[in-house]
């Protein structure tokens, strides 16, 4: 196990570092200058460029950068008048991390049992129902269903705020937008998993044991049907905490997306950068985690000496 758990750390540092590498040469492809201003003279622009270090040759520029991020220092904004970058991301992630661990949460919960559901009662009305929420979660855009759920149960029920960020209560609505989609592919992996283990062999021998409907569907059937929810949970759970941009302008949430997108329009390098490695590093950490995960939903599967058995 440790050296399994050592070669994937390897792996994790290694990845990291090339998603470092090619994010920093691909900022320095995009078209303009941080400093687009047209109030700026020539020599203001030079003076700009050197202050942050732009004047260097940009393998000198890596070098240092890479040297920074050792020391847990991701440089200063080019368009908040020189913030540090970790404070701006601090602000900002909080907001997304909220919303999207509320909307994985739920939307995987809720998924478990409609997908459940439908297994057990295939090809009945239950069945049906369960997979036209499927479909629909799918279809339907989720700026869509969030316009949706703001005119009907903020503007005409005043049940919920429309927008802003001023307390609990305004999660809801974003959170419910952002878990549909969660549901919805969740319904769809336990249904069709469920059902292909409902032929399985060890299935049919506890059925003729006499064991309930109860204890085959959860020490059977869900453990073993749950494995590739939990393979997709993780890029979804990255996507997901990380902010969506859409659902966060119509809700005007201040949101780490929203701040992405506002940094790549003004070419401020620190923060694209940093951004871009904090959606790197979690994705990272969330697939190493899946794989731990297995061993523990599926005692099958043992992790020894580096190698799966």
């Amino acid at each position: 196990m440790f050296r399994y758990f050592l070669k994937r750390m390897i792996y994790m540092f290694v990845t990291f570092w090339l998603i470092v590498t090619v994010t920093f040469f691909l900022m320095h492809t995009l078209p303009g200058s941080p400093f687009n201003d047209e109030k700026l003279g020539e020599e203001q622009i030079e003076m700009l460029k050197e202050r942050y270090g732009l004047d260097q040759p940009v393998v000198i520029q890596y070098v240092r950068y890479l040297a920074n991020i050792v020391q847990g220092d991701f440089g200063i904004s080019f368009q908040y008048d020189g913030r540090p970058v970790t404070t701006i991301i601090g602000e900002r992630l909080l907001a997304s991390v909220l919303l999207g661990s509320q909307a994985l949460l739920i939307g995987t919960v809720v998924g478990l049992l409609l997908g459940i559901i439908a297994a057990i009662y295939h090809h009945t009305a239950l069945d049906l129902a369960s997979m036209v929420l499927a479909v629909l979660g799918l279809s339907i855009p989720s700026f869509v269903f969030a316009s949706i759920l703001q005119y009907w149960l903020s503007v005409k029920w005043k049940l919920f705020p429309a927008a802003f960020w001023e307390g609990y209560e305004y999660t809801i609505l974003p959170t419910i937008s952002l878990a549909v989609f969660v549901i919805a592919q969740v319904a769809r992996f336990i249904r069709t998993e469920m059902l292909e283990v409902l032929e399985e062999d060890y299935i049919l021998t506890a059925k003729a044991k006499g064991l309930s409907n109860k204890a085959i569907i959860f020490k059977h059937m869900l453990p073993n049907a749950i494995i590739p929810v939990v393979t997709i949970l993780g890029p979804m759970a990255v996507n997901i905490i990380t902010g969506s941009l859409v659902i966060e302008k119509i809700f005007a949430i201040p949101g780490l997306g929203e701040q992405f997108v506002l940094s790549i329009m003004t070419n401020d390098y620190p923060v694209i950068m940093a951004t871009t490695l904090l959606y790197g590093a979690l994705f990272i950490i969330i697939i190493l985690i899946i794989d731990l995960l297995y061993g523990l939903i599926d005692p099958r599967i043992r992790l020894s000496g580096g190698k799966e058995e």
